[in-house]
């Protein structure tokens, strides 16, 4: 290995592979999911995209109703996996308590020969499916209630939803649900979905991939963003200590959470969305000021660092007024992401090779052992 390298730093521009999944475009400000763009599809269900990235096409309403039934079938979860949540989600991280449930489903899904396409896109619905009957149990436990049982009469965002709060949801509730997940079921070659890909590359079963993609989604520089941001909202407190707020953390030199984006030079087209929704939501239920305090920050931050905002920082204020906990936003991400996560694993094995960056090593030389 030459002494002198380029050392790319969390692989800024370093091309790894090809994908037909998405594509981020950071200078238009464009996201596309297998050729469409994301505005053409925000207002999609969740079958409709599952479809789209499971068989490459969107689905007529023959096949739509096909996806949805598909996953009815396999909402439940074995019980030992239900007593383990029981058992941990109110003391463990609720990442924590999903990395390791997702783990467990080793347990009730047959592990599908990597060569095999139906098999492993009948273990990525599997997967889809029970992943939100996972999380909606945790969030459960979290609020000393029992789990939901699945309801599988229901699509997807309304059962989800259902198994959250015990109660059939409005309309607009699912509607929403429905447009959060899509804007979030993939994002390029991010962290977790790269991490999938890398673990997939050694030929390892799609559960350990997802299972080490969740593992990434945790960090609050990637799916924990949306949490801290409701935190930050909360911390401030109202409308009127934004501004004190926001000058004091930047002349600090703090991070001002669900702004920026590495690929995103103008805005992320994601954002949009979710600053509708999250301004519905608020006049929805009379409570203005958390929608009201979010475009204050928005603006400051345009304003005094040219920085907009990302997909991370509406989503919080429109879950938290749906009356979800912000702890629980980084598991709803990967449910959504779960979608994204397994085509990409599919995709990974169609033309594989294992991934092996080198490393720059500089540390000491001719060291001898006495």
């Amino acid at each position: 290995m030459p002494e002198l390298m380029v050392v790319a730093k969390g692989l800024d521009n370093v091309v790894v592979d090809d994908t037909a999944l998405s594509r981020v475009d950071g200078e238009k400000g464009e996201l596309i999911y297998r050729g469409y763009d994301i505005d053409e599809l925000a207002g999609c269900s969740f079958e409709q995209v599952c479809h789209l990235f499971m068989y490459g096409e969107l689905p007529s309403k023959e096949h739509e109703k096909e996806m949805r039934t598909n996953l009815q079938k396999r909402y439940a979860i074995p019980q030992e996996i239900v007593d383990f949540i029981c058992r941990r989600a109110q003391s463990d991280h609720p990442m924590a308590t999903l990395r390791t449930s997702v783990s467990m489903l080793s347990c009730c899904i047959e592990e599908a020969p990597l060569n095999d396409s139906a098999a492993l896109i009948s273990m990525a619905l599997d997967l889809i499916a029970k992943t939100g009957t996972i999380a909606a149990a945790i969030n459960r436990v979290r609020l000393n209630k029992n789990p939901v049982a699945p309801n599988v009469s229901f699509g997807y965002s309304k059962n989800f939803i259902y198994m959250c709060n015990g109660e059939i949801p409005e309309d607009i509730a699912v509607k929403t649900m429905d447009t959060a997940m899509v804007l979030h079921i993939d994002h390029g070659f991010n962290a977790s979905t790269f991490t999938a890909r890398v673990v997939t590359s050694s030929l390892s079963d799609m559960i350990s991939a997802v299972t080490a993609a969740i593992g990434s989604l945790k960090g609050p520089l990637h799916g924990g963003a949306n949490t801290a941001v409701m935190e930050m909202l909360l911390e401030i407190g109202s409308l009127e200590n934004v501004k004190p707020w926001v000058e004091k953390a930047l002349s600090e030199k703090k991070k001002i959470m669900g702004f920026g984006r590495r690929i995103y030079r103008v805005s992320d087209p994601r954002a949009k969305h979710l600053k509708r929704m999250s301004q519905e939501w608020g006049e929805r239920a009379h409570e203005k000021k958390w929608f009201q305090m979010s475009e204050a920050i928005e603006r400051l931050m345009l304003e005094k660092k040219n920085i907009n905002a990302n997909v991370d920082f509406y989503s919080a204020s429109t879950y938290y007024m749906m009356g979800i906990e912000p702890k629980m936003y980084t598991p709803i991400f990967a449910v959504a992401r779960m979608v994204g996560w397994t085509a990409h694993v599919m995709e990974q094995l169609k033309d594989n090779r294992l991934m092996r960056p080198e490393a720059h090593y500089v540390g000491p030389l001719g060291k001898i052992y006495k």
